[in-house]
């Protein structure tokens, strides 16, 4: 229906008499709902790990910035933990080169604790189908990674991360890009892949990468002008205040299911996104219908978004 030679072009007259095809009214809505309700979920998904991921960030700055839990001992107040958590906590605040930190803990660095494993993969070790996770891939100040493409086409050397690891993105570190690998994959080379050397200290490490005073901390001493770096040298000389290992499990521990039903979550939305995606061309085009489309409707409880304001 193109015009022209040089540069073709659709008049819109051309198209206008075409004939298409569309659901009735009722079956339009039918379709709405159904799509709509996986939407719901998705969100419902994506709110639940935004409230996870603040409840594990307000705990680790309750336990391991403020030291909420030892404040309250030493006030002789409840800190309001099972005993046996609360006994895992001294009574006492005492000086150190960081300010006042809970008596018995210790002064120490990032990679005290945490190391980056550098498992570089050459482009034909990497299976088409293996999970990739770019820096576009990463959203800002969330550590649910929902999105990742393949391996395939990939042209590069990349990293080789498993899931539970923490990704960390170095180029441009402030865009604060750090999260929780859903899956096991290789990533940019602009990305730390950064694990904690003992399982306890899981917790803690995920705190403190993800944390906005670590990314000021590794934007301060990013090189490079146009487009600043961190490395994982400079990375693990970030001070720390190290608890006894028993706290840093009993931490772990807590925001452990969290993180796994955030992870959880992620492979539910995009098995719901798919679904919705596969099925919306078939319900319009009416290579799928749907039977008792009123009595459907009737009682079929509203969507989110069929719910007046």
């Amino acid at each position: 229906m193109d015009v022209g030679s040089a540069n073709p072009t659709l008049n819109r007259n051309h198209v206008h008499p075409i004939e298409v095809r569309w659901p009735p009214p009722t079956e339009q809505r039918a379709i709405a709902h159904i799509l709509g309700t996986l939407d719901d979920k998705i969100e419902l998904n994506r709110r639940m790990s935004e409230t996870l991921e603040a409840m594990a960030r307000a705990l680790f700055k309750s336990w391991f910035v403020d030291f909420d839990p030892v404040r309250a001992r030493a006030e002789g107040r409840d800190p309001g933990l099972p005993k046996p958590l609360a006994d895992l906590f001294p009574a006492r605040l005492v000086d150190s080169e960081l300010g006042e930190i809970p008596e018995g803990w210790e002064v120490g660095k990032l990679g005290d604790i945490a190391e980056s494993p550098r498992r570089s993969l050459q482009p034909h070790e990497i299976g088409s189908d293996t999970a990739y996770i770019a820096l576009e891939h990463m959203p800002r100040r969330c550590i649910a990674l929902s999105d990742w493409s393949t391996g395939d086409g990939v042209e590069s050397n990349k990293f080789e991360f498993k899931r539970g690891e923490i990704l960390f993105g170095k180029l441009r570190p402030y865009f604060h890009k750090v999260g929780v690998a859903p899956v096991d994959g290789v990533c940019s080379t602009d990305i730390v892949v950064v694990t904690q050397r003992r399982p306890a200290w899981f917790g803690p490490v995920l705190g403190h990468v993800s944390s906005v005073e670590f990314v000021e901390y590794t934007n301060a001493g990013s090189t490079g002008t146009k487009m600043p770096r961190t490395s994982w040298a400079d990375m693990a000389r970030y001070d720390v205040v190290l608890p006894p290992e028993p706290v840093a499990a009993a931490f772990t521990g807590l925001i452990g299911p969290h993180i796994e039903r955030i992870i959880t979550g992620i492979h539910e939305c995009r098995a719901l996104a798919a679904l919705r995606d596969a099925l919306l061309p078939k319900l319009i085009s009416g290579e799928l219908r749907l039977p008792n489309v009123e009595h459907f409707l009737a009682s079929a409880p509203p969507t989110i978004t069929e719910v007046p304001a």
